[in-house]
């Protein structure tokens, strides 16, 4: 899929970028967290699980999505 959308340069890019992610599971602690935030925040459960992940592990959060504005180490790009 990646390769029907981006030329094969872009694509190898970002199989290589994926290859330095780092996969983490969602257990039991990381949901409750995120279930807070969800509240607290009012972002959907997608979004505080990505939230609850990035603070969990120190990492600052950047995204295009403006329903992250505002939120501490978070970093919204436009």
């Amino acid at each position: 899929m990646i390769r029907r959308d981006l030329s094969e340069e872009r694509a190898l890019e970002a199989v290589s970028a994926l290859r330095r992610a780092t996969i983490v599971p969602v257990d039991a602690s990381l949901a409750l967290e995120a279930a807070d935030i969800s509240l607290e925040r009012g972002l959907a459960m997608a979004d505080s699980i990505v939230y609850a992940t990035a603070r969990r592990y120190g990492a600052r959060l950047v995204t295009g999505d403006v329903d992250f504005e505002g939120l501490p180490e978070a970093i919204v790009v436009r």
